[in-house]
């Protein structure tokens, strides 16, 4: 494995991993500190991680292109902006990470490390939410990306925390995230028969939003390196 590759898959893992903190630590702070007012609760939540993914988009974009997402990272190789050979590394990479991110924090909150939730999110309005909730995302990424991909990262956080409220699901719009998720049964959490019908809603909503935007905003050039976030090659 060259260098390149190692510091582009250790920068996915981080990247996710500190996106699942987040995500998951502003879930545990909220329902601590709203006194039971969900609606509190669920704004912490939606800030932390909309201003989380903005930063860290900007942070690991010019390294990996910052995907912290295997929805994101099919999507893109279909497209020719990344190798299919780097796809197994980089969901790897997003998983791992997202269960670091977890399990980070469940200790930095001094819950038990290791837990499955018991949180149900089944049904018709849940699936539709995250189909949508994909849909848009992977829309906002290839529109600003190839008319004015500096606003990616600020286009993206904005989306994902107005996203939390117009869908039933609160948006999880990512594999990763939703499999990081099962195993926190804390305000952020998923049941674990129920992460399969979100993945399926979310694959589906990516692959509708990457078939219409292709014809809507054609990519001037379909080649090997064009990314979704634009990524400089990391020197050794």
């Amino acid at each position: 494995m060259t260098v390149d590759r190692r510091r582009r898959l250790a920068s996915e893992a981080v990247g996710t991993a500190l996106l699942l903190a987040a995500v998951v630590g502003s879930g545990i702070m909220g329902e601590r500190l709203a006194g039971g007012n969900m609606a509190i609760a669920l704004l912490a939540n939606t800030l932390a991680t909309g201003a989380a993914l903005v930063a860290l988009i900007l942070t690991f974009g010019p390294i990996c292109g910052a995907h912290f997402n295997p929805a994101v990272t099919l999507a893109d190789a279909s497209q020719r902006g990344l190798a299919w050979a780097d796809v197994p590394g980089y969901v790897a990479a997003q998983c791992v990470g997202a269960i670091g991110g977890v399990w980070t924090a469940h200790a930095m909150f001094d819950e038990r490390i290791l837990m499955l939730s018991t949180h149900a999110r089944h049904g018709f309005a849940q699936m539709l939410s995250e189909f949508v909730a994909t849909f848009g995302l992977l829309a906002v990424m290839w529109g600003c990306s190839r008319q004015r991909s500096a606003a990616v990262p600020f286009a993206v956080g904005a989306y994902i925390t107005a996203a939390y409220w117009f869908t039933a699901s609160t948006s999880f719009a990512n594999p990763a995230v939703t499999i990081a998720r099962a195993l926190t049964d804390t305000f952020a959490g998923i049941a674990p028969s129920d992460v399969p019908g979100f993945i399926g809603a979310q694959l589906l909503g990516a692959a509708t939003a990457t078939a219409l935007f292709r014809w809507l905003v054609p990519p001037l050039a379909a080649t090997a390196g064009d990314v979704i976030v634009p990524h400089q090659e990391v020197s050794p």
